[in-house]
């Protein structure tokens, strides 16, 4: 089931069978010259509502604007600031754990929301503690390419030139899924350099171009597709792994 797809008695049917709720979250950032500038919230849309189509679980609306400063100089980034991030996830878990979700599967797409993600479950952790009551609610999170072997997929079909941003992989998750918005430029060099990720100014002056280590050429629809049919077969496997899990009497 989708989320904002369903009425409200829906999902309190839903939450008579299960109380797991899977939220596909990332950043709407450059993606180099071929990325759409959606790649990071649309990987883990497109996983979700793939999986959502082959099993019975109930995927959120996805959070869509992320930690992407040091993108912000090139036109199209939106970003909040770490602050903005954690009080907006904040309010997300715990409205669902009033509704009576117990299990919140952050499923991200975007490498640079990981510590504030993280940061902001245990702001959430620390309010029940201090209240001296249990927090009701477990969070995880779980970047779509650490999924039981999409990495190990991504590895085989990219074994040079994949990088860390812009990537083939990425790219060709948002290829299989919307053929129509394929893009494509020209770029030198083949694979773009790498090194370290500061602020704004600093990144657009280092990759100019927007990448990393990366030659998104390489994306092909066919590959995208092999890496989606892997990763929502894998977030399947363990939501209901998360959903089964017991706190210790």
């Amino acid at each position: 089931m989708l989320l904002h797809l369903s009425t409200w008695a829906e999902i309190e049917g839903f939450l008579g069978r299960s109380k797991t709720v899977v939220i596909p979250i990332g950043s709407n950032e450059q993606h180099g010259p071929t990325g759409l500038l959606g790649t990071d919230w649309l990987c883990p849309e497109i996983i979700a509502h793939e999986a959502e189509k082959q099993g019975d679980i109930l995927v959120g609306p996805t959070f869509n604007i992320g930690m992407a400063q040091h993108h912000l100089d090139f036109p199209g980034t939106i970003a909040l600031r770490p602050s903005t991030f954690m009080l907006a996830i904040g309010d997300w878990c715990r409205s669902l754990s009033h509704a009576g979700f117990e299990k919140l599967y952050f499923l991200n797409g975007h490498g640079g929301n990981v510590a504030t993600i993280e940061a902001a479950f245990s702001e959430l952790y620390a309010e029940a503690s201090y209240a001296g009551r249990n927090r009701g609610f477990a969070c995880k999170l779980k970047n779509w390419w650490d999924l039981a072997g999409v990495t190990a997929l991504a590895n085989r079909q990219f074994p040079v030139g994949h990088g860390s941003h812009a990537t083939p992989s990425e790219i060709a998750v948002t290829q299989w899924a919307y053929p129509g918005s394929i893009k494509s430029a020209n770029y030198a060099p083949q694979i773009a350099p790498t090194g370290p990720i500061r602020e704004a100014n600093d990144f657009r002056a280092r990759y100019a171009d927007g990448r990393m280590g990366s030659d998104p050429g390489l994306a092909t629809p066919e590959k995208g597709g092999e890496l989606v049919k892997q990763a929502a077969s894998s977030l399947l496997q363990d939501v209901a792994e998360f959903g089964a899990e017991r706190a210790p009497a």
